[in-house]
């Protein structure tokens, strides 16, 4: 079975969560494409809701859907966000950015009642960074200085490219991708790494998630946080 086949089942569980009047953060990336696809058939179908996008990309998705939008300014208080991982680990830790919108992921998050991720079963590891990297967002500005305090973190990082020059994020900043044989201690890193001067925010998600979905090769199956 491949892995859109299965994202596609997961985000098919995952959109029959969403209850109506709610106020739902759409994530970012192929898995959540899947979810826009099957909330758009609901939207259309009557279901009546307010997505709150994460990312441009997310955006347009979402319009082609016909799913309305609104902004964290209009409803700073979002009932159930929807999103994607590159990496999960055994306590629902994750790392993500892998589509570059870690920042906005993160905000939309953070003023969430509930965070529920989808994704397909690769994506579950024992310990965070030994299949993935680790995404940084940081300023333009000064850029080398920052990867070189980055670097004393992590074994090293690279300059994201698309195009032959540097990626840049939905908030103009460019991406240092880390590169650690494991992330042991996921809370740790993630303020080591906030704690530094020029560095907007990084890609793990410590302590965030209610549950993930995940499709399978046997079925789509779920695990909680414990408690």
């Amino acid at each position: 079975m491949d892995k859109e086949r299965l994202k596609r089942m997961a985000a098919e569980i995952a959109v029959e969560e969403i209850q109506p009047g709610e106020i739902v953060g759409l994530g970012t990336g192929s898995t959540v494409r899947h979810v826009l696809l099957a909330l758009g058939k609901k939207v259309r179908d009557g279901l009546n809701i307010v997505g709150i996008a994460t990312s441009k990309q997310t955006e347009e998705i979402s319009a082609e859907q016909g799913i309305p939008l609104s902004t964290l300014a209009e409803c700073p208080r979002i009932d159930l966000t929807i999103d994607g991982a590159d990496e999960i680990d055994a306590n629902l830790n994750l790392i993500k950015g892998g589509g570059g919108a870690l920042v906005r992921e993160k905000i939309i998050a953070h003023a969430s009642k509930r965070l529920i991720i989808v994704a397909d079963e690769s994506k579950l590891v024992p310990i965070l960074g030994t299949t993935f990297s680790l995404p940084v967002e940081v300023l333009p500005f000064g850029w080398e200085v920052t990867q070189t305090a980055i670097n004393r973190i992590c074994n090293e990082s690279t300059l994201r490219q698309s195009s032959e020059k540097p990626f840049v994020s939905d908030n103009g900043n460019f991406i240092l991708d880390c590169h650690f044989e494991a992330i042991r201690q996921p809370a740790q890193i993630e303020l080591q790494l906030n704690n530094l001067p020029g560095v907007v925010e990084n890609g793990l998600f410590v302590d965030r998630v209610e549950k993930v979905i995940i499709g399978t090769t046997s079925g789509v199956k779920t695990q909680k946080v414990k408690l």
